[in-house]
């Protein structure tokens, strides 16, 4: 059954990052506006090829369990910063603050999930067995 439920968690966070990518790609244009207007201009084009894959790379070696360590660092690479730049409510204004605020928490739990869905020693590595 904890097998069933790890798989089930690293599918729904490998789709979070799935999905952004995917958006990502297919609003390559106003993603990049989007950048501009946080201020981000130094070679767009570069940046969000290299962020996309990131979030493909990363996303796939947590949902197949491969160095899933590694893929769960570029995913947070990436979804750390995004959630600091993208949702810093305590520059908002009154209105949008409370909302945004939400969003960054959202964004913090996904970041710990990502941690604690990829550790650092796989558990089949780990013994209950007290005789070896």
């Amino acid at each position: 059954m904890k097998d069933i439920a790890d798989l089930l968690g690293r599918i729904c966070i490998a789709m979070i990052f799935v999905y952004e990518a995917l958006d990502t790609l297919l609003f390559f244009e106003n993603t990049k506006r989007t950048m501009a207007d946080y201020g981000l201009t130094w070679r767009p084009d570069l940046v969000l090829t290299v962020l996309v894959s990131f979030l493909i790379i990363g996303a796939i070696m947590v949902l197949i369990g491969y160095y899933a360590n590694v893929g769960a660092i570029l995913l947070l690479a990436y979804w750390l910063p995004f959630t600091l730049i993208v949702y810093s409510f305590w520059n908002d204004a009154q209105p949008v603050q409370r909302l945004n605020a939400l969003y960054f928490m959202r964004n913090l739990a996904v970041c710990g999930g990502c941690s604690c869905s990829s550790p650092m020693v796989p558990a089949s590595t780990v013994s209950n067995d007290s005789s070896t």
